[in-house]
């Protein structure tokens, strides 16, 4: 850091932030780490980042740099370019798919944008690649200008690197919202200077001020280190000062601009408007401002007025305050004479249009046409906030009401897709005096209306989707019918419309859309999952017998999974997930694998539920998708609980069971959603019932049955019904059960969801009298349980009690056989415990139940393994989990000794079934 007369200040009072980073570094042959450096303005970021940076390059490791400035935050990928542009010799070695994705990022090529983790994971890969020969330090500064698919990609690559020899180190102020934010990032939050230290700042800095001006500057600066460097000596009593810290600053340096040459100013100027420049060009385009040429000489008292800094070809400013103070210092006219001046100097089209833009006065129609094709470049190019942006200052530069208005929609369009709502409000409200389509405004508040999927407003919401999609469909605008008719249906789902708009939905999409397309059985699934039950199940089990696409796979997987054919939503959905890795739409994969995981849950694949939470969490994560990683930590829970200690591996012990379900319910409880809390209800009584806590469990699943609670969910209730049987049993509660199955058993004569049926066929044995019992487990286990193997061992389990229990003891071992034989294969460790305790009361001993090795593996490490024992090599298995392939060598580094294997070829029979 400098102070006002250019001079280097030491950095001080960091010592324990700096050796926290240098143990990062030290350690990146063994262990990668993303850390976000986070304080106000001035308080030391940029030093600490540049030490760290000196520091790295003495160990060895090769330092990338990029820095965020306000400028570019519209343009797609600007900082990622800048912090990659050093490694652009090794994009040959990438694999084709990521190569061109991330040379269409760049503008490299006329391609359109792929996927943004597509993107990522080609970022990833290249500098796992280049870290191979040295290790490397990410410096990113002013993340907070950084633009949003950058801060993206950034994202997603920090949150893989703990396998990589690289370092991320970000540094943001705190009065910007979170960008880089999210789980494997670390913070670390500088304070400002204690008295004592920033005295010891001051005196170094001028060891002869006076005591009584010291203390003043001591007071005004408040431990703030840039403050200390270059607030002036003698002004810091002046009452007229900005009120602020940050105001201050920056007014003392807007201070030293009259007295340099006007060339200097110019070149200033023009620097701080054109973030990205060399002198050369700075020059270049301050010539052009002044009508005659400027020379490198006009460089030099900015210099040494502590403002910029030149080294090579790189001019930078001191700080992002002085930047700032030097574009408010000039007036209006000078500014746009300067944008004037760029834009006749820069090279590139789209920065040409932009300045032009910027210095435009008035409406301009031909200029906001050039504005609004830019920004559908940046649109191909997968920048939606620079498109965003282009179209929006196209708009303001448009004199046509009508036209303004189109181009306001479209950028509030690019707004929600951002997922901007309050940009879109923004939007919109630019649109209120203007004469827009009353169907255009319906459109945009609905869009405005979908950010979340109906947690909020849900009659009202769902009411307005609903006549939106009548409108659309009498417009012959089927796609957008459907896009409505689908959110409409989500709010069914996650909360609770109300009858009457519930039955208006039913008819206006049984109207609208032929039940032909599975993408309407998924809309009607929602809507009406008992009462349509039977057609939707026939249909969907027609569909699974021939091709069909992702898309509709992914649809026929919701459906089946609202509907309770959890084995064929299995299925639909394991081809959903092949289609989307395929298509890098981690997005939709997330939910896809959120669905999956809960599915396989239910019929007691533990294996795949684990591994699909796993990976549907950390991809939810990614993709910003709450709702998702909720579904996703409830599966974790319940996996964690029934497969025992080797179910939990490095999440944590019994406690984080709970934790996990009481994150999840706090979210379910802000947001309102039905599903959510009764998800989270259900889940709680299925460990409950795991640990053999039959009253804590009936308690738990109560609420979901209760029409009252806030838990209640008409549709996840009847998932539950052999757990909610099975607690009031052997709690003492079979009166009050037994109301609540009879109101089941109406619903089942609705619909022939498999998992009510199954659920009540098991309930109504447990209910018998002893005299009844016998035929009604007889009947329920004729019943094809194969694809439902946890329900049929539960079944077997409890048929042989109570057989035990009416002294046919001999009669009984059989189905307590089957039942812990199933059960261990399963990894249910408390059931097989159980069969085993009823196998022991009957006469017969039972082998302690033997681990499989590959219950040691954590969920990411089993899908590894799967996938290697498949063939897969390394990287085809990081391009299929969005993992670079040192990652997923790390993974298998530490499978071989789990399993007690040397090589690849064994991973297969080490896996077992």
């Amino acid at each position: 850091m400098r102070g006002a007369d250019g001079t280097a200040v030491d950095v001080v009072g960091r010592d324990a932030e700096l050796a926290a980073l240098e143990r990062l570094t030290g350690d990146v042959q063994h262990r990668g780490a993303a850390v976000l450096v986070r304080g106000e303005a001035g308080i030391g970021k940029s030093a600490l980042l540049n030490l760290a940076g000196h520091d790295a390059a003495q160990r060895g490791l090769r330092v990338l740099r990029a820095t965020g400035v306000e400028s570019e935050t519209t343009l797609p990928f600007a900082g990622l370019h800048q912090l990659l542009r050093p490694l652009f010799g090794r994009l040959p070695a990438l694999p084709a798919p990521q190569r061109r994705a991330l040379m269409a990022a760049f503008g490299t090529t006329d391609d359109t944008a792929a996927e943004l983790f597509l993107i990522g994971l080609a970022a990833l890969n290249l500098l796992s690649d280049s870290a191979t020969d040295r290790p490397l330090l990410l410096l990113v500064d002013d993340a907070h200008w950084l633009d949003r698919p950058s801060a993206d990609v950034l994202g997603f690559v920090a949150r893989r690197l703990e396998s990589e020899p690289v370092v991320l180190l970000a540094a943001q102020r705190d009065d910007f919202p979170d960008v880089l934010a999210g789980p494997g990032l670390q913070e670390q939050h500088l304070q400002r200077l204690d008295r004592r230290t920033a005295e010891e700042v001051l005196v170094r800095r001028a060891p002869h001020l006076d005591p009584t001006t010291r203390a003043r500057l001591l007071d005004v600066a408040a431990g703030n280190p840039l403050a200390l460097a270059e607030l002036p000596l003698d002004g810091a009593h002046d009452d007229a000062d900005p009120p602020t810290l940050t105001a201050r600053l920056e007014h003392a340096f807007a201070a030293r601009l009259p007295a340099l040459p006007d060339a200097t100013r110019d070149v200033l100027l023009v620097a701080a408007l054109e973030d990205d420049q060399t002198p050369g060009e700075s020059l270049t385009a301050a010539s052009a401002l002044r009508g005659e040429p400027v020379t490198a000489q006009a460089l030099l008292p900015a210099v040494e007025a502590g403002l910029v800094a030149v080294d090579g070809g790189t001019l930078t400013f001191r700080h992002p305050l002085a930047r700032h103070a030097i574009r408010q210092q000039a007036t209006p006219p000078r500014r746009r004479r300067a944008h004037l001046a760029l834009a006749r100097t820069s090279r590139e089209p789209d920065r040409q249009v932009w300045h032009r833009a910027a210095a435009a006065d008035g409406p301009d129609d031909a200029l906001a046409a050039e504005l609004e094709e830019a920004g559908a470049r940046a649109r191909r190019r997968g920048g939606a906030a620079a498109a965003q942006a282009a179209i929006e200052r196209a708009a303001r530069l448009t004199a046509d009401p009508a036209e303004r208005a189109r181009r306001y929609l479209r950028a509030a369009e690019l707004a929600f897709e951002r997922g901007r709502p309050d940009a879109v409000d923004r939007l919109l409200r630019q649109t209120t005096t203007l004469d827009v389509p009353a169907r255009e405004r319906v459109r945009m508040t609905v869009i405005r209306d979908g950010f979340e999927e109906g947690v909020h407003d849900v009659r009202t919401g769902t009411r307005m989707l609903t006549e939106a999609a009548v409108e659309a469909a009498a417009d012959g605008r089927t796609d957008q019918a459907l896009q409505f008719l689908r959110a409409a249906a989500l709010r069914c789902w996650w909360a609770e419309p109300g009858t009457s708009a519930r039955a208006r939905l039913l008819e206006v999409v049984e109207q609208t859309l032929g039940l032909d397309d599975v993408l309407a059985l998924e809309v009607l699934s929602y809507v009406a999952p008992f009462s349509r039950g039977a057609v939707l199940l026939d249909r969907l089990r027609t569909v699974a017998d021939g091709p069909i696409d992702t898309a509709r796979a992914q649809a026929a997987g919701e459906a089946a999974s609202v509907v309770g054919d959890f084995p064929l939503a299995v299925q639909f959905l394991t081809s959903a997930v092949t289609g989307l890795r395929g298509d890098g739409r981690l997005g939709l994969l997330a939910r896809a694998l959120a669905v999956q995981a809960w599915s396989a849950l239910n019929v007691g694949r533990f294996d795949l539920a684990a591994t699909a939470a796993d990976e549907a969490a950390r991809l939810a994560a990614d993709s910003a998708q709450p709702l998702m990683g909720t579904v996703a930590r409830v599966v974790q829970a319940v996996v964690s609980a029934v497969r025992g200690p080797q179910g939990v591996h490095d999440a944590g012990d019994a406690g984080d069971v709970e934790d996990r379900l009481a994150d999840a319910a706090r979210l379910g409880l802000q947001v309102d959603s039905r599903a959510v809390l009764a998800g989270v209800q259900v889940a709680r009584g299925a460990v409950a019932l795991n640990h053999g806590q039959h009253h804590t469990a009936w308690d738990h699943l109560l609420r979901v049955f209760t029409a009252t609670d806030p838990a209640h969910h008409p549709v996840v209730r009847t998932f539950a019904v052999t757990d909610l049987v099975e607690a009031a049993v052997h709690s003492e509660h079979r009166a009050d059960v037994e109301p609540i199955v009879a109101e089941l058993e109406t619903v089942a004569a609705r619909t022939p969801s498999p998992a009510l049926h199954i659920g009540l066929q098991h309930g109504r044995a447990l209910l018998a009298a002893d005299d009844e019992a016998e035929h009604l487990f007889a009947a329920a286990l004729t019943t094809d349980l194969n694809p439902w193997p946890f329900a049929r061992a539960r079944l077997q389990l409890a048929h042989g009690a109570w057989l035990r229990r009416q002294r046919r003891a001999a009669e009984s071992r059989a189905p307590l056989r089957a039942a812990r034989d199933t059960l261990d294969a399963l990894g249910a460790t408390a059931w097989s415990d159980r069969a085993r305790q009823e196998l022991r009361a009957s006469g017969e001993q039972s082998r302690p139940r033997t681990p499989e090795a590959r219950e040691q593996l954590s969920p990411q490490e089993l899908l590894v393994a799967q996938l290697a024992a498949d063939g897969l090599t390394n990287r085809e298995i990081g391009a299929r989990l969005y993992l670079s392939h040192r990652t997923v060598g790390t993974h298998l580094h530490r499978v071989f000794p789990k399993l007690g294997i040397t090589s690849r070829g064994a991973l297969r029979t080490a896996l077992g079934a």
